[in-house]
């Protein structure tokens, strides 16, 4: 069984309706840094992969103003 572990960058798309992937990193500190540098409207996500198959994903920090308030 192949099981590996990433940290991923989502970003609300144009008109902030829907996330899109943006990059995957291995190691948390780089992926951090660039989500820390692409401003708002940026996700964190640790996702785990087994057999090239999502297994579990986790938002660890979403950054800016990511949910609308009414």
């Amino acid at each position: 069984m192949d099981r590996w572990e990433q940290y991923e960058i989502w970003a609300l798309a144009s008109g902030d309706t829907r996330w899109e992937f943006v990059a995957a990193f291995h190691d948390f500190d780089v992926a951090s840094a660039v989500a820390t540098r692409r401003g708002r409207g940026v996700r964190l996500v640790r996702a785990v992969y087994v057999n090239d198959k999502l297994a579990e994903q986790e938002v660890l920090v979403e950054l800016g103003q990511t949910r609308h308030t009414a």
